[in-house]
């Protein structure tokens, strides 16, 4: 499918094209409509928000804020789901600082959810992690640029701009997901405690082929979504959907998402001659000192 040329999906919530009072109300005011933890948009600068919730590639829109999965907090009843038994009482917490054996961080937990009695003590938890998708390029400038003029420029051409921005799927699962699993995913293995993952469809398609399991044998639940396009009060949004959920061990899933796919070791050796031949055809560059004394 082509690549459209404007490279924006979502901004403070809303379709670049909505131009309804509560989409201008939101862009005006820089609003947050998923639950953030203040009302404002607070992604990259609190002063001055890059309000980019998501990107069209390929035509499809890629959640580009972590904040976007909140939406009605679906993301929580699925984790749920996995955790608990079907009637537990249950609370969540968010960025939950989580230490190793040594009192260092191992980073935060973006939500905790935890299960409860009758009179509030923990009974059980897990933790959910939500993995939106890095940036290549700059998002910043087509975004600033759209905000000046939404009305004008919701059909703008950005195509012939230098750095168009693109998800980078392989730079979100190696820098992010991974060391993400590896670290606080290891801690919460070793307590014997299950983790979801919430994220986008487009994303998960990029990672290796994961070993499923049963989900009562499951350590992660990959909770898998999309944005669909909706109907809602006469105006076009997108809405968070729920499109698949995969049950994975957690060795063999983190096996699977770090280990590399090697190339031809016949295509580093031909690199390797040609660098070599290189090297010893070049005459050595000696520099001689004129008239030294």
């Amino acid at each position: 499918m082509k690549q459209p040329h404007q490279p924006l999906a979502e901004v403070f919530g809303h379709l670049v094209s909505d131009q309804s009072a509560s989409a201008n109300r939101y862009r005006s005011r820089r609003l947050c409509p998923f639950n953030n933890k203040v009302p404002n948009c607070t992604k990259d600068k609190a002063k001055n928000p890059l309000g980019v919730c998501s990107v069209l590639h390929d035509g499809a829109p890629a959640i580009t804020c972590p904040i976007r999965f909140r939406e009605d907090w679906l993301i929580t009843d699925d984790a749920a789901s996995f955790f608990f038994p079907e009637d537990a009482k249950w609370s969540t917490l968010t960025e939950v600082r989580l230490n190793d054996a040594n009192g260092k961080s191992a980073g935060n937990i973006d939500v905790v959810l935890v299960s409860y009695d009758n009179d509030g003590r923990v009974l059980d938890f897990g933790a959910l992690e939500i993995q939106a998708v890095y940036i290549s390029g700059n998002v910043r400038d087509p975004f600033e640029y759209y905000m000046k003029d939404p009305k004008g420029r919701a059909k703008m051409d950005w195509s012939d701009q230098p750095n168009y921005p693109r998800p980078d799927y392989l730079s979100s699962s190696r820098k992010r997901l991974a060391p993400q699993l590896l670290f606080k995913g290891g801690i919460l293995n070793s307590w014997r405690k299950k983790s979801a993952v919430a994220l986008n469809k487009s994303f998960f398609d990029t990672l290796p082929r994961l070993t499923r399991v049963p989900k009562d044998k499951a350590d992660i639940a990959w909770l898998i979504y999309d944005l669909q396009l909706a109907t809602v009060d006469g105006r076009q949004r997108y809405k968070l959907a729920k499109i698949d959920e995969v049950f994975t061990g957690f060795a063999s899933a983190l096996l699977s998402i770090t280990a590399p796919v090697p190339g031809k070791m016949d295509d580093f050796v031909k690199l390797l001659q040609e660098r070599l031949d290189e090297q010893l055809e070049t005459p050595p560059n000696n520099k001689f000192i004129e008239k030294p004394f």
